[in-house]
């Protein structure tokens, strides 16, 4: 990539297990899915194919396809795991991601009524099958701002301990929710009291879907801090803010 004397941060290269980019398909065409792993796919750590899209895309084995090809890995969103969940089709879910080939499946309670600690539960018995990553907050804002840092930093850990390989802090794709206030702004406290708590933060991906977060999150925990809910567009971009070639974080590692 470097082809200058200039000096950037130390990046970690692939396979990466730290600063991990966890890009979002949205349910974009193939030719611009295609386009977009074949140009940037060394920036790529995961896809996710966002809450339900895998169900309504008529293109989704030519996109898996594509990312076999380039040695990405992929998962299917939280919701779709919850609306398989809630109509009692777990055997049918597990039967769907082994169709697909997914190594990885996310594990989540964003939405529906479900316990931290039955989760923990489903994360155990995936994790014999699955590399799976959970998430940690609710889709709905106030309900997320009335779980205690403690209760976050709680759900964290027994998720952790039951198996998950990594813990997304939830945002959504719009960052209203979550680590983020119904405003957008970053729960900075909330953040601050999980670093404190002693968890490695290499074992959380914090959703970021704007500059802003972004930006936030490699200041706060530098170049290899791992982010997710990325946008096709913005994969460079965010590679730019990793390496401070943007002015955001042109003096962060100076």
């Amino acid at each position: 990539m470097n082809s200058t004397a200039l000096v950037f941060p130390d990046r970690a290269t692939k396979p990466r297990a730290r600063g991990l980019t966890v890009v979002i398909d949205n349910g974009i065409p193939l030719s611009h899915f295609q386009d977009v792993v074949e140009s940037m796919g060394s920036l790529i750590d995961l896809i996710k194919f966002g809450w339900g899209t895998s169900i309504i895309s008529e293109m989704l084995e030519q996109k898996i396809a594509c990312l076999c090809e380039h040695q990405i890995g992929y998962f299917f969103g939280g919701t779709l795991f919850e609306k398989f969940l809630i109509q009692r089709l777990l055997d049918e879910y597990v039967a769907y991601c082994q169709h697909y080939g997914c190594r990885y499946v996310e594990i989540s309670n964003g939405t529906i009524d479900l316990s931290n600690a039955e989760k923990a539960r489903l994360i155990a018995d995936f994790a014999h099958d699955f590399r799976v990553l959970s998430e940690v907050g609710y889709k709905d804002s106030d309900r997320s701002l009335h779980l205690h840092p403690a209760q976050w930093i709680e759900h964290i850990q027994q998720d952790l301990a039951s198996g998950a390989e990594q813990v997304i802090t939830e945002a959504r794709e719009s960052g209203t929710s979550g680590i983020c206030r119904s405003n957008g702004e970053v729960r900075f406290g909330l953040i601050e009291e999980i670093l404190a708590s002693g968890i490695n933060s290499d074992k959380i991906i914090f959703e970021a879907p704007n500059k802003e977060i972004q930006t936030y999150f490699i200041r706060r925990l530098g170049t290899n801090v791992n982010l997710g809910n990325i946008q096709m567009q913005d994969i460079i971009p965010l590679e730019t803010l990793r390496l401070g070639l943007r002015s955001d974080t042109l003096f962060t590692f100076e």
